[in-house]
Formats: C-alpha cells, sequence, structure tokens
C-alpha cells in the first residue's frame, strides 16, 4: 500500500511539473507585433509583470517539483515538502490570477480607465497567453490535488 501512495504522489508530481513546464515555455515564447496607424509595437510576456512573475512562479515550481521528486516522505522532510508544498500551491495560485487578471484587460480592455483591449491586433500573442494560463490553471490544479492527497498521507500513515 506504502508503494501504491508513492505511485500516486510521484504522478500527480510529475503531472504538476509537466503542466508548469509547458505554461512557462508557452508564456516565454509568446510574442507578436502589430502596426497601429504607422506605429509598430512588440507584445511579449516581458511588458507586463504578472505575466514575468507567472513564468517566476512557474519555474521555481518546476524546479522544486524535480527536487521533491527524489526526497523522501516517510522522515521528516516528508513535512517540510508539505510546507513547501502549500507555498508552491499558493504561488501558483496567486500568478495565475494575476495573469488572468492583466489578460482579462488585454481581451476587453477597460473603458473606464481608457484601456483599449489589444488582442485584435496581436491575436497570436494572446491565444499563446491564453494557452499558457490553461497550463497554469491545470497545474495549480494538480498542486492542489497532490496538497490534499500529501495530507492524507501525513495524517494517516497507515502503510
Amino acid at each position: 500500500m506504502a508503494k501504491i501512495k508513492r505511485i500516486i504522489a510521484t504522478l500527480l508530481r510529475l503531472l504538476a511539473w509537466g503542466a508548469a513546464l509547458s505554461a512557462a515555455i508557452v508564456m516565454v515564447t509568446s510574442h507578436d507585433s502589430a502596426d497601429v496607424l504607422n506605429l509598430s509595437f512588440d507584445a511579449k510576456y516581458t511588458n507586463s509583470r504578472a505575466f514575468v512573475y507567472f513564468v517566476i512562479a512557474n519555474a521555481i515550481a518546476i524546479g522544486f517539483s524535480l527536487i521533491a521528486l527524489f526526497l523522501s516522505f516517510s522522515t521528516q522532510l516528508g513535512r517540510l515538502v508539505f510546507l513547501l508544498d502549500v507555498c508552491m500551491t499558493l504561488l501558483l495560485t496567486s500568478s495565475i490570477s494575476a495573469a488572468m487578471a492583466i489578460a482579462d484587460v488585454g481581451k476587453k480592455g477597460n473603458s473606464h480607465a481608457g484601456w483599449l483591449p489589444i488582442c485584435g491586433q496581436v491575436p497570436k500573442f494572446c491565444d499563446h497567453v491564453t494557452g499558457a494560463l490553461v497550463a497554469g490553471f491545470s497545474a495549480a490544479v494538480l498542486y492542489f490535488l497532490l496538497l490534499l492527497y500529501s495530507m492524507h498521507t501525513l495524517l494517516d500513515p497507515k502503510p
């Protein structure tokens, strides 16, 4: 039974790692340019601090997931990994929230602030950002499931 628990935890961690990796790669490769009124502008993820935060948070989760794969959960180190899983879940949740807020402004604009939507001019960029946000949300959900499973394993340590 302990081996099955370890396999499930490893599978969840690998899935979360893959989702965070794809979110970071898709966001980093998102760029497009457009000409509006004889002015050329480039849309890239580095133009928004929220998107940069999203990439950094996913990179941290990727690194932690790889390290946590090789740690034992049966010792006190398991409790540390659990606490760091909580931190990773919160980090991913906050980064996806910030990035989704900026993406919403980019897609719909804000008439009260006078901000126009940009997705009509740079659709390739917006599609990449949407894909990254879907993958990032998947990573956050998988980390939350991993967190619940780890909590169950720590509270009910029967083999």
